[in-house]
């Protein structure tokens, strides 16, 4: 059960998306760090965003195992699935929130990939249900060090100061994270930081709502955060790993929630 501490941060601005009533079901993923060296994973998404039945596809957070800024789409894998999003774009409506690797994708990849952005957090309105989305990232304040380094990475010249620098360089910092465990970490926090209830159920009633989806964690079910507000927890994917492959989509319908493997995949 995520840890009960008094929130200690202020409530952020909550945006709202409201759902076409004519809309029948939403999907939402996230965490499936596509790279080339998971290439069935990679099929599998880019299979269920051609297949799957929802009018939407809510991603909600670390599509990519990394994204260094938008001149990245130029690159063979990414311009990959730059044409998949276009294309599944093109059939019904992508949305994309950022996460804590994916946090630089920008304007120019979600204009030549069709997808939307949504803020981080968003209140999606769909069949009289209000439902807060977000990462989750920055829920889990039991994390002090990653919530530091968050708050950096964030800031405008932090981020500028990144993007002036070569493509090139930006990819092998990027790559040194990855070899290095404790840059790893900061980048993604602790592996058993969760989200800080009080503080959720404090966003929930600040966005009157009682339902919460989110990623990041990779522990994926649901559970109550306190009498009368839920919380439903994204999978990671990782259909390469042949000890524990894992994919999976949470369905929003008119009938409630329900979990699913992607479309084709058994």
């Amino acid at each position: 059960m995520p840890g009960s501490a008094a929130p200690t941060v202020a409530l952020p601005a909550f945006h709202e998306f409201a759902a076409p009533d004519d809309w029948r079901a939403i999907d939402f993923i996230s965490d499936l760090h596509l790279s080339p060296a998971l290439p069935r994973t990679t099929q599998a998404w880019a299979h269920h965003l051609r297949e799957t039945p929802a009018d939407a596809v809510f991603v909600l957070g670390d599509l990519f195992e990394v994204w260094v800024g938008d001149d990245a789409r130029t690159l063979p894998f990414e311009r990959e699935c730059l044409a998949v999003l276009a294309d599944a774009a093109g059939r019904r409506l992508l949305a994309f929130m950022a996460g804590n690797r994916d946090f630089l994708l920008g304007a120019a990849m979600l204009r030549d990939s069709g997808m939307r952005g949504l803020a981080d957090p968003t209140v999606l309105s769909a069949w009289g249900r209000r439902v807060l989305l977000t990462h989750g990232d920055e829920l889990c304040l039991a994390d002090t060090d990653y919530q530091a380094f968050r708050r950096e990475v964030r800031s405008p010249k932090w981020q500028h100061d990144f993007l002036a620098r070569p493509l090139q360089t930006r990819l092998q910092i990027a790559a040194g994270i990855r070899r290095e465990s404790e840059a790893r970490r900061r980048f993604d926090g602790r592996i058993d930081a969760d989200v800080d209830a009080a503080t959720a159920v404090a966003w929930l009633q600040a966005a009157g709502s009682a339902e919460m989806v989110h990623g990041h964690t990779h522990r994926p079910g649901s559970e109550w955060l306190a009498p009368g507000f839920e919380r439903h927890v994204l999978s990671d994917w990782d259909l390469d790993d042949e000890q524990r492959p894992r994919a999976e989509v949470l369905r929003l319908s008119r009938d409630g929630f329900r979990r699913l493997p992607p479309a084709g995949v058994r």
